[in-house]
């Protein structure tokens, strides 16, 4: 393989991992003075990390684990994936060129040797850590679509259609949502955790956004079995943050200036120098990984950690709730043509309950929404009667005038629902007894440009009270 080409190549992934990587200091609000600190680790504690791929938990996590264990905390860390689905960095790593599907699976037990190796420097034996395995860049497909007795959830990559991995913990489990859910329900009823670290529903990694809607999912499901415990989400991927990139110690984690609005509960937690220096250690254990993105991995590598989320929205019959979608851009779209988010990176989006019926209205405030108009919306509903596989998972795609309904994949035309679209305002009417009833609904929006996704919200808890 040519230099050159590995030079193209790797001027890719650097363009991939963040876009806006270069310039001044983080302008991120508020300042990290204003922040509260993540309450004290004590050693009564039993804190599980869950990482969406092999290195996530060093990054947002690995002073947390540091400080834990020197309290004599009980710590355990789990992978959703194997990470083999990065095929750049695979290719910039190995320095050739393949397409073969078992060379994939090779990558996923390199990032699983690397994981093994970080945890190690940070005091974590192997015992500790648990693989799952599921398909990178495909479990958010998985949550959407592939419950019941459908066929499996395939990897593009790997061709695998069920866990690959000998060594690990779900090993021959098929890639569906039933999957996913039983491991982690039955990982926590095991280890009790009182506090969990996840990855962010504001995410723009699918991986990200789809361990926090599985963690959702089976804490509703233990709920009344098991303590209920605290859960701190850490953010990882967002566009041009954090910033400067590369490697400054100095420098304290701000949050992104998207996220500066009120509702919006961040928490950080300091590291020492020695706990510094060894999250850098345990960063360049993945080498897989530092070989093409070292900048931008090693910008996590400062002061303090970041932990963050978003409370519940509590909605009653006849109440209306306003409140602002934060949306991130997608690397590689540069205009928006969907409504007026395309300066603020906001919408506003009012939730109201009204004679059975949820109705969304979505506002656009500067020009016309029926021209250029492109969004999708997540809806997924949660009943404790009902099996979470049996609950309907909606998706409402709207284009100009035009609006169709999708469950698992199959249009469907469910009574009653309904679309108003005005020159300032889309109304979507949809019947609760689409949504089985529901005693909370999962919601988040995507935002498209002329063909592809331009940028999406965090999910949010919508709880329905009667």
């Amino acid at each position: 393989m040519s230099k050159r080409l590995i030079f193209l190549l790797s001027l890719v992934l650097i363009l991939s991992a963040g876009c806006a990587s270069w310039g001044g200091r983080d302008s991120g609000l508020p300042s990290p003075n204003s922040i509260p600190d993540l309450e004290a680790i004590k050693k009564k504690d039993r804190l599980l990390i869950l990482a969406p791929h092999p290195d996530d938990e060093v990054i947002g996590c690995a002073g947390i684990i540091q400080q834990a264990l020197g309290v004599g905390a009980e710590v355990k860390v789990v992978y959703l994936t194997n990470g083999d689905h990065n095929q750049l960095a695979f290719i910039v790593y190995e320095k050739r060129l393949t397409f073969r599907k078992g060379e994939f699976l090779h990558m996923g037990e390199v990032r699983r040797k690397e994981a093994v190796k970080a945890m190690e420097l940070l005091g974590l034996k192997e015992k500790d850590l648990i693989f799952l395995g599921y398909p990178d860049f495909g479990t958010f497909a998985i949550f959407r679509d592939y419950w019941g007795e459908v066929s499996p959830y395939r990897s593009l990559l790997t061709g695998a259609a069920k866990v690959p991995y000998p060594e690990n913990f779900s090993f021959q489990s098929p890639y569906r949502g039933e999957s996913i859910l039983i491991d982690l329900k039955r990982i926590i009823t095991d280890y009790q955790p009182n506090k969990i670290f996840v990855s962010h529903p504001a995410d723009t990694n699918s991986d990200h956004k789809a361990l926090y809607l599985f963690l959702e999912i089976a804490l509703a499901d233990l709920k009344g079995t098991i303590p209920p415990p605290k859960v701190y989400a850490y953010l990882v991927h967002c566009l041009g943050w954090p910033l400067p990139r590369h490697y400054h110690p100095a420098l304290t984690l701000r949050p992104p200036q998207k996220f500066q609005d009120a509702s919006f509960e961040w928490r950080k937690f300091d590291l020492s120098q020695e706990e510094l220096e060894q999250k850098r250690q345990a960063m360049l254990c993945y080498r897989s990984q530092t070989a093409s993105s070292a900048f931008y991995l090693l910008a996590f590598v400062r002061q303090n950690e970041l932990c963050g989320a978003y409370p519940d929205i509590n909605l009653e019959n006849g109440q209306e709730i306003s409140y602002i979608h934060r949306l991130q851009r997608f690397f590689g779209i540069a205009r928006s043509d969907y409504f007026t988010i395309s300066k603020e990176g906001k919408a506003t989006v009012t939730y109201q309950l009204k004679e059975g019926n949820l109705l969304i209205h979505i506002q656009d405030r500067v020009r016309g929404l029926n021209r250029r108009i492109g969004f999708r919306l997540y809806l997924f509903p949660y009943k404790d009667t009902v099996p979470f596989a049996d609950m309907p998972k909606v998706c409402i795609f709207v284009r100009g005038k035009k609006f169709k309904v999708l469950e698992k994949k199959k249009v469907i035309k469910p009574p009653a629902l309904s679309l108003d679209l005005g020159d300032e305002e889309v109304i979507l009417k949809i019947p609760l007894q689409v949504l089985r009833e529901p005693s909370f609904i999962l919601a988040s929006l995507v935002a498209y440009g002329e063909t592809l996704p331009s940028a999406a919200s965090a999910f949010r808890k919508i709880n329905i009270i009667r």
